[in-house]
């Protein structure tokens, strides 16, 4: 049937190329000829022909009898691909042009060679690997070749007719290329396969163990092995076994027992498998705590610690310290130590095992409380002459201190659990005996404790009178009740604190300022402490005069008075007092009007400052004369060569005057000779309007503008003068 099929494919191709010829036969290139075919692949043939002209490409045919296969190519050589292994083909070349194609060369017979066989690697130690395959069809023997994949070293092969086969002497944790190949009975070798396998690790070495006591863990380490991926250390004791897998040259294996003995190895793996185990190493971990520890104070003074002994333990040490931080131990190969201890303590007893890995952990730490001591560093405040806070140092292990006071009409007593009490209600100026003791729930009261002679703060003086003695000397006095104590009198105001002392039942406040409010008390001072305030008395001091008074005369019958003001004073009353009479002036203001003023008379000038609660301070200043009194009957001469005679009459031929004048065209001043009552002014213009004012002439200071002023027209026609007179007077601004 296959041979049918085959005679009829045949057939239809000569058919087809007598087809071709007929319909191109002037144009269809020439045929190739075939110089050679081979086939270097399972799956494929290659073929080289000389070139034809004209062609542009060729088409290899590859006949197995029962299918073909047709690739084109563009020259020489071509491969046909897709083909079977080790099966004879009958291969053709044709050339093909714009014209046609070509009749087929001449055929020639290749056979594909063998497939690749296919390869199962494996390493079943470090210094092996394993290869091994199926068979393959028409194979009469297998070459398998191994290398180091990093070309070092030198190539093993062998040659061998079975499916498997075993490298030896290899180096550990080594990449290996493995390459394999079939070859036929004509010794014609076929496709080769390639593989890469790595052997397995060696084991590691240098294996360290580094015990963390603390943690009661250890870090294992070791030199990495040559093409280990991953380590895995195992950590076993008995039927207990840890481990730790890591990439990395060491691992921590936590969780492990104290008192306890392990063997730790390490085995390296990788892709391939895994090393032999390294030898185990031991580990010793620390011991654990000791147990059933007891403590006893065989005597007083003296503490026995007892405990179990422990396996691993070589040593023991007992720590023993106190609550104020003070720390002893003990050495020892055996189960129990002794202790000096005091009184009033707490102990705080800790029993460690240790080996060469270190410290057992911290076990169960007993405490141990001595009975407690007396209550030192004894000290007493005194709030107040009826009040005193105890208070002394804190005993070590004391829950409760008692406090008790004998004296005056009894006995107090405090009780707290604060180093401290505050006793109240006692008598001023008196002796106690004050006891302080401790006690414990855990060994009750302390020794019998000495007492302390605590004599209270004095008595609050009362004061009985306070009086002036001076202007600024003011007395005390107080009832003294109380032995060799010293009184301090007080005297608080705005303008500061005034003191004054005694051990008798009076002292004097000196210089205390005029005009200020002070609140007076007293105290009383001794060696054990000082009384309360007595109650305050109010006082107040006179005011103050004022410094600086000024007087200044605004009419001939008026004066104005000023004065800066006096510290303490809230009205004042001035007085101008002469032979002739007297002016008054009482005020709130720092400055009053005194009319009715006599003028050419001395005065003497007074003051008093009155406080709001009617204290007065009497003030006297320096005298003061009014000034002399203004002239009368004011007249006006005219003289020759345009001159003018000022005429008055003079209150006092003693008194001097001067004359003024004033007009538009100009002004003008005469003062006459002692004891006359008029002057002249020469050579005045007339026509012109003047301001007459005469008034005496003072020593010192601005002259005196209240005088009246009178006008007068001087013509210049006629011998009159004084025509026009007017008795209009000018209001003195």
């Amino acid at each position: 049937m296959r041979g049918a099929k085959s005679k009829s494919l045949a057939f239809t191709g000569v058919l087809l190329g007598c087809l071709e010829m007929v319909f191109s036969a002037n144009t269809a290139p020439d045929i190739p000829v075939i110089d050679q075919a081979y086939s270097k692949l399972s799956n494929s043939i290659t073929v080289e022909w000389r070139a034809v002209p004209g062609a542009t490409n060729y088409m290899l045919t590859a006949h197995d009898g029962d299918s073909f296969v047709e690739a084109i190519v563009k020259n020489s050589p071509g491969t046909v691909t897709g083909l079977k292994p080790a099966t004879l083909y009958r291969i053709t070349v044709r050339s093909i042009s714009a014209g046609g194609k070509s009749l087929p060369s001449p055929f020639r017979k290749v056979k594909t060679v063998l497939a690749a066989p296919v390869l199962s690697v494996r390493s079943p130690s470090c210094d092996s690997i394993a290869v091994s395959w199926k068979a393959v069809p028409m194979a009469a023997g297998f070459s398998v070749s191994l290398m180091r994949s990093d070309g070092l070293g030198r190539v093993l092969k062998q040659n061998t007719t079975n499916t498997s086969l075993i490298f030896t002497n290899l180096d550990p944790g080594t990449l290996y290329t493995i390459k394999a190949y079939a070859w036929n009975a004509n010794g014609m070798p076929g496709d080769d396969f390639t593989y890469n396998q790595r052997t397995s690790p060696n084991a590691p070495v240098d294996v360290k163990v580094a015990f963390n006591s603390g943690a009661l863990r250890a870090v294992v380490s070791w030199m990495p092995a040559e093409g280990a991926l991953t380590y895995s250390v195992t950590v076993s004791s008995g039927l207990l076994k840890l481990r730790c897998n890591t990439s990395s040259a060491s691992c921590m294996v936590p969780s492990l027992q104290c008192s306890s003995e392990y063997d730790v190895s390490v085995t390296a793996h990788n892709e391939a498998g895994s090393s032999e185990p390294t030898d185990a190493v031991s580990l010793k971990t620390i011991p654990c705590a000791p147990v059933h520890i007891s403590i006893e104070e065989d005597e007083p003074g003296h503490l026995l610690v007892s405990w179990s002994s422990v396996s691993l333990g070589h040593y023991y040490v007992v720590f023993v310290k106190s609550d104020d931080g003070l720390e002893v131990h003990c050495n020892t190969s055996h189960t129990q130590c002794h202790f000096q201890s005091d009184c009033g303590f707490t102990y705080f007893i800790s029993v460690f095992a240790y080996n060469k890995a270190g410290q057992s952990p911290l076990g169960d730490v007993l405490n141990y409380t001595t009975a407690p001591c007396c209550p030192g560093d004894f000290r007493a405040v005194f709030v107040s002459s009826d009040t005193v806070r105890v208070a002394w140092a804190p005993v070590r292990g004391a829950d409760l201190y008692e406090t008790r006071a004998a004296g005056g009409s009894g006995v107090l007593l405090c009780r707290d659990t604060a180093t401290a009490c505050t006793l109240s209600a006692l008598q001023c100026s008196t002796p106690y005996n004050i006891t302080v003791r401790s006690f414990s729930e855990a060994r009750g009261s302390s020794a019998s404790c000495a007492p302390h002679c605590v004599p209270t703060a004095p008595c609050s003086p009362e004061i009985k009178n306070i009086s002036k003695e001076g202007p600024s000397v003011i007395s005390v006095q107080w009832q003294a009740n109380n032995e060799e104590a010293m009184y301090v009198v007080t005297a608080r105001g705005e303008a500061g604190l005034w003191h004054c002392t005694s051990t008798r039942n009076s002292c004097s406040l000196m210089d205390l300022p005029c005009g200020s409010a002070f609140s007076v008390s007293a105290i009383a001072r001794s060696a054990a402490g000082q009384s309360l305030p007595s109650y305050s008395i109010p006082l107040e001091t006179a005011p103050c005069c004022p410094s600086d008074l000024i007087l200044t005369q605004v009419t001939q019958s008026v004066t104005n008075i000023s004065w800066s003001v006096g510290r303490g004073a809230q009205t004042y009353v001035t007085t101008l007092e002469s032979p002739k009479g007297q002016a008054k002036c009482h005020t709130l203001q720092t400055y009053c009007l005194l009319g009715c003023i006599t003028c050419g008379t001395n005065y003497t000038v007074s003051l008093k400052a009155i406080s709001e609660t009617g204290l007065t301070s009497s003030c006297t200043y320096q005298g003061y004369s009014s000034s002399a009194c203004c002239p009368s009957g004011v007249k006006l001469y005219r003289l020759s060569n345009n001159g003018i005679r000022v005429f008055w009459r003079a209150s006092d031929e003693t008194i001097n005057y001067n004359a003024d004048l004033h007009g538009s065209k100009g002004n003008f001043s005469c003062t006459p000779s002692s004891g006359l009552s008029h002057c002249d002014i020469t050579r005045i213009p007339c026509g012109d309007v003047y301001t007459v004012l005469v008034a005496p002439v003072t020593n010192k200071g601005p002259k005196l503008t209240f005088c009246p002023k009178k006008i007068y027209s001087v013509t210049c026609s006629g011998s009159s003068v004084g025509m026009g007179k007017s008795n209009t007077f000018i209001k003195n601004s």
